[in-house]
């Protein structure tokens, strides 16, 4: 049974409103009004903002975009970045993917102008987790890279912990295990590193690698892990993830079927999630409560606590957690033996995490949905839902990165300890040179020092400006390949639509007395698709991405005339023969005779690809 699991989950708004917030927002109001256009009156709008986004949402997007506004009339950039974060956030809250995502890049684009890396690493930060939380785990990724890279950067160590520790969340929710906990022991050493202690980021990072284990089945493990990480989180009374903690423990009992213990913590955490009103904390624990009544064979009380759990999570929960929903009720109905509403629930649960990859949870719900078959004596699907599971779930859970994990453990174990050792090493030798208190061997012993970091300092700064220089190049590269796909896209759908309009203008033109205006709009239209400046500009764009293309071409094959080169040039990019004719204003029939001209001119063989010979070009 899949369990709603909280992950590394952070609220974006603060949750409580008292009235003492709510006479400051009738403050803030009032001096709002009287305010000029300034940047002080930017300010109070999102301090608007801040007051009223849980009490007011529609009051708090109101002086979002009065700030944004006002930000844009005084040409004030460090504002309009800040709006666009905001809304990003606003949007985040109520899982409009469209808006978060416009406002996200806006802000981001805002802040590269800024160059302000810290605030820019924030946006990233909040945007690749809401991707994750969605199920969109690519997006996700390439997101945090993007984080991990600024924090490097900036060579903050606190930032770089919470980059690996957030990319472990991607990387365990998509089933990644072994990536998840290399992360999470990358985050872990960076704070080894750190001068000043931060026993509530050592307690996520226990809570984590606890996590881990417990998707591994690996649950007796997991209990010193995350029962660590508690016991920190309980001197700290950090609420949010004593909530968090709880839920993990919980899952890993009930997995031991110690229900009793399960429902122990459930239970505490739900307490705390009740008294803060965390809905997003609400619903996952009422969903795991029905799990454990479902383990029982409650099955009318298991359904009331899903029902319970989705009215709130239909409006909040992620994607991830739709799916355990729908597959907790077909179980449960399929335990009422309700077989055609379980395998209904079932269907949901397989087509939603496939369409987001998920593939841990399309596992469970192929097996689960082949029981459900068997149950009813449809064998044949049974077997084929199996089958399926089997697949899936020997790519997840297959022996080799059983082992490689296990080895990260022991390395990363054995790392703490050699660590401690030198720790104590260094120790005795400072007592001993404070005993001989000899001025002039402390100072060769600096001098020594300093040479040494002198010397590592140098070595890294190269390293790290080659390794910046060569990401340089390859995100430049990326950026031109998409530039000119999008670019060739442009030129077939111009050229689509403009040939559209030339042929209802020829129409009009056939039954409207008046033909003057309309001979002289098919004369601009043709003007327009004849025009080479588009084509040069993606020829431009062309050359940047494939530099030897057209030397190789002249080189091995001096008499394909231009029209030919442009045709391979359009092969070289593995665009469709309707796109082609779109971009070069030829009939599809017409790319089938350039086609034959241009194999009969390289002297192709009837058995061989023109596409292959192009692109090895």
């Amino acid at each position: 049974m899949k369990k709603f699991s909280f992950a590394f989950l952070y609220f974006l708004f603060s949750i409580a409103v008292t009235g003492q917030e709510n006479k400051t927002l009738d403050s803030l109001l009032l001096i709002f009004g009287r305010q000029t256009q300034s940047i002080e009156k930017v300010h109070t709008a999102e301090h608007i903002f801040i007051q009223s986004r849980q009490s007011n949402p529609k009051l708090a997007l109101e002086y979002l975009h009065k700030g944004l506004s006002i930000s844009k009339a005084i040409k004030f950039s460090e504002g309009l970045a800040k709006a666009y974060k905001n809304l990003g956030h606003y949007y985040v809250n109520y899982h409009n993917l469209d808006s978060l995502r416009y406002y996200f890049k806006k802000s981001e684009s805002a802040y590269k102008k800024l160059k302000d890396q810290t605030s820019l690493f924030k946006v990233l930060h909040a945007w690749n987790r809401t991707e994750n939380l969605e199920g969109n785990f690519n997006y996700a990724l390439e997101l945090s890279n993007k984080s991990i890279a600024i924090a490097k950067t900036l060579q903050n160590g606190l930032m770089l912990s919470d980059a690996y520790q957030q990319q472990s969340t991607i990387y365990l929710d998509n089933g990644n295990y072994k990536s998840a906990l290399e992360q999470l022991i990358n985050a872990s050493k960076v704070l080894d590193t750190l001068k000043t202690k931060h026993p509530l980021k050592e307690a996520i990072i226990k809570i984590g690698i606890g996590r881990t284990e417990t998707l591994r089945n690996n649950n007796k493990e997991a209990i010193p892990y995350l029962e660590g990480g508690l016991s920190i989180l309980e001197d700290l009374k950090h609420h949010k993830w004593l909530a968090i903690a709880y839920m993990e423990l919980g899952n890993t009992h009930y997995d031991l079927k110690n229900y009793d213990k399960a429902l122990l913590n459930y239970n505490k955490g739900l307490k705390i999630s009740r008294t803060q009103k965390w809905d997003n904390f609400i619903a996952p624990y009422l969903e795991n409560i029905g799990a454990v009544f479902l383990d029982k064979k409650d099955y009318d009380k298991a359904l009331e606590y899903f029902f319970n759990s989705n009215k709130i999570s239909s409006k909040h929960g992620s994607v991830n957690n739709q799916i355990i929903y729908l597959n907790d009720v077909a179980s449960a109905y399929l335990g009422k033996k309700d077989y055609n509403r379980a395998l209904n629930y079932y269907t949901q649960a397989i087509q939603l995490a496939d369409s987001i990859g998920s593939l841990d949870n399309l596992s469970d719900n192929y097996k689960e949905r082949a029981e459900a078959y068997r149950e009813k004596g449809d064998y044949r699907n049974a077997i084929t839902d199996y089958k399926k599971h089997m697949v899936l779930n020997d790519s997840l859970f297959n022996t080799v990165k059983a082992k490689q994990i296990d080895e990260l453990k022991t390395q990363y174990e054995t790392e703490k300890k050699e660590q401690e050792i030198q720790l104590q090493n260094k120790e005795i030798d400072l007592l001993r040179q404070k005993e001989k208190n000899n001025n002039l061997q402390r100072l060769l012993l600096g001098i020594g020092l300093l040479l040494s970091l002198l010397g590592f300092y140098a070595v890294r700064q190269k390293l790290k400006r080659n390794k910046l220089e060569k990401e340089k190049v390859e995100s430049e590269l990326a950026f031109k390949k998409k530039e000119l796909t999008t670019h060739a896209l442009h030129l077939a759908k111009k050229n689509e639509v403009l040939e559209g309009l030339k042929q209802k203008a020829k129409a009009f033109k056939a039954s409207d007395t008046n033909q003057n205006g309309y001979q002289q709009l098919i004369q601009t239209i043709n003007f327009d698709l004849k025009d080479d400046n588009n084509w040069e500009n993606f020829s431009k764009y062309f050359q940047e991405v494939h530099k030897d293309f057209n030397n190789n071409v002249k080189q091995k094959f001096p008499e394909v005339t231009s029209n030919e080169l442009r045709l391979m040039s359009l092969l070289k990019m593995n665009l469709s023969s309707k796109e082609i004719a779109n971009i070069l204003n030829i009939s599809p029939e017409g790319i089938k005779k350039a086609r034959y001209r241009l194999r009969k001119k390289l002297d192709i063989a009837t058995e061989d690809s023109l596409q292959d010979l192009v692109l090895s070009l």
